[in-house]
């Protein structure tokens, strides 16, 4: 979680909207265009299955086709990493503990 609140600081986000994204549908804070960026992410890091027209009638209204497919493949490589990291008991910031080959 520290990872990802580093980067959402930095792409601008303050302390109230970083807290509003679990309650986001409910936000004041979160713009539509944010909202819907986070369903799509909570789609796709959850059940993917359960991406149906609404999510994407949702999405495009607020985003291009070219920018829905960015933003997937944008969300789908940090949930790969963060799966990944997950799976081999992986810190960020730490050292591997994998042995180096060689």
């Amino acid at each position: 979680m520290g990872a990802r609140l580093a980067v959402a600081r930095q792409a601008g986000l303050d302390e109230e909207k970083i807290a509003e994204v679990p309650r986001y549908r409910d936000s004041t804070l979160l713009n539509a265009r944010e909202k819907a960026a986070i369903h799509y992410a909570e789609v796709l890091a959850g059940d993917h299955q359960s991406a149906d027209q609404a999510l994407f009638d949702e999405l495009r209204a607020q985003f291009s086709e070219a920018e829905i497919i960015d933003l997937g493949i944008r969300i789908m490589t940090f949930v790969g990493y963060g799966r990944l990291v997950r799976v081999l008991g992986l810190e960020i910031g730490g050292t591997c503990p994998l042995p180096h080959p060689g």
